[in-house]
């Protein structure tokens, strides 16, 4: 493409580059990993019910007892007596679920399955801050275009007032031709302070995007080997890819094993206990002995109160809720995709049709130049004339930046604008990593990364 910012050099900025440093280092996209890590533990959690519980109990204290011993009747005897212990205990118990209903093999499932959905809407994510960074890389080159085009309009319209004033002064035209040049003239300055404006704020989008200041810019390109040869093929590719769609399938999952989960409440639940403690002084003074125990629990519910029942017709509505939800994000990604082919179809035959209107009124523009030499033009042909070019320029400016973001929709609506897939040069992060870390723990409160 032609747009490109100024003084670029041998170190330009490129697309790609910008695209890294928005995956490496974009806030939006590292928070939904941090949210994903988190989301991880779910299923370490889950497993939780198949292990034991251990817990370790110890106890101390003083006991005094103290009273008068009594004689039996008839005798002479008894006194006072007094005995203090420190009673004391220290013991294990070991805990066991057999059977809880499937309630834990079901948490796992439903655990997987939100980790499975995790991962889809992290590389949705992924998608909308490439996206976002395309575009805010292709608003600086168009904005600087623009910004630069309307400056050279200015020069030209000052240039175009000084020899229509010079022509006044010798009689050749008049104040009212004047008057037009100086109003076009503050019209373009005024354009130039809105171009300015909207520059400003594309480079803070970009900083927030990207991260880093724009300077130097290389031309973008469309990245038209990745967009699918045709609407239908596109369609198909993101009705079976888009990660939107696979995340809202495994919600539906999700909300399936919740079903069970709250079935569970009503089966039995059978667990083993197991209890070990060495006993001190409890009535008796140096004293000691051992007491295990080995037990065996079932639990049947017979009635709760009713709110079981509530909440697992609750859960089957939310899956029927969460089905729909799928078939709507079908509908929104089908539409995205129309909408975004259709775009860049638009975008294709504007940069054509921009192109010619550029070259022909710069043919219209330097004829009426010369008609108005020879006195068949007035000053307001001219400035017509020059303002249609300036106009057709902004025009293409426009469709060529409209060429590029169009690629890059079309390829986010079918869900293949990642790094991976578009061979952008950056280190991959790994979703599965730190899941495969954390599934099997059984202890430990650090983090994989050492926090």
């Amino acid at each position: 493409m032609a747009l490109a910012m100024a003084g670029q050099g041998a170190a330009a900025e490129t697309l790609d580059t910008a695209l890294a440093r928005a995956y490496a280092g974009n806030p939006t996209l590292n928070a939904q990993r941090a949210g994903q890590r988190a989301n991880d533990e779910n299923v370490p959690r889950a497993l939780a019910g198949y292990r034991p519980t251990v817990s370790a109990q110890a106890s101390v204290g003083v006991s005094n007892v103290s009273g008068r011993l009594g004689a039996n009747r008839g005798e002479i005897g008894g006194g006072d007596a007094s005995q203090t212990l420190i009673p004391g205990s220290a013991g294990v118990s070991v805990t066991q679920t057999l059977f809880n209903g499937f309630r834990t093999d079901n948490s796992t499932r439903q655990a997987e399955s939100q980790v499975l959905g995790g991962r889809e809407t992290l590389r949705n994510t992924e998608m909308q801050t490439l996206f976002s960074a395309a575009q805010a890389y292709m608003n600086v080159l168009a904005d600087t275009a623009t910004l630069e085009l309307n400056r050279n309009n200015v020069e030209v319209l000052e240039e175009q007032l000084r020899q229509t004033r010079d022509r006044f002064n010798v009689g050749e035209v008049t104040r009212t031709d004047v008057a037009q040049a100086e109003a076009r003239l503050a019209g373009a300055r005024a354009q130039v302070s809105l171009a300015e404006a909207n520059l400003r704020t594309s480079i803070a989008t970009y900083r927030q995007v990207i991260g880093v200041e724009p300077r130097q810019l290389a031309p973008g390109r469309p990245i038209d080997r990745f967009v699918p040869s045709t609407l239908t093929a596109a369609v198909e590719i993101g009705l079976a890819e888009h990660p939107a769609i696979l995340s809202a399938l495994h919600s539906v999952d999700a909300a399936e094993a919740q079903v069970k989960i709250a079935e569970s409440t009503l089966y039995p639940t059978v667990s083993l206990s197991g209890n070990a403690a060495q006993v001190f002084d409890q009535q008796i003074a140096n004293t000691r002995y051992f007491q295990g125990s080995i037990i065996g629990q079932v639990s049947v519910p017979l009635y709760q109160g009713g709110a079981e029942y509530a909440q697992i017709r609750q859960a089957k509505e939310q899956v029927g809720q969460s089905r729909l939800q799928a078939e709507l994000t079908r509908d929104q990604v089908r539409a995205g995709i129309v909408t975004a082919w259709g775009a860049l179809e638009a975008a294709k035959a504007r940069v054509i049709a921009s192109q010619a209107q550029v070259q022909a009124n710069e043919v219209a523009l330097n004829g009426v130049r010369e008609e108005a030499r020879v006195g068949q033009r007035t000053t307001l042909d001219v400035l017509n004339a020059q303002q249609e070019l300036l106009t057709a320029r902004v025009s293409l400016i426009a469709a060529q930046r409209d060429r590029v973001v169009g690629s890059y929709q079309v390829v986010q609506t079918v869900g293949r604008l990642t790094t991976r897939f578009i061979a952008v040069p950056v280190t991959q992060y790994s979703a599965k990593q730190h899941y495969d870390q954390v599934k099997d723990l059984w202890y430990g409160v650090r983090t994989p990364d050492g926090r």
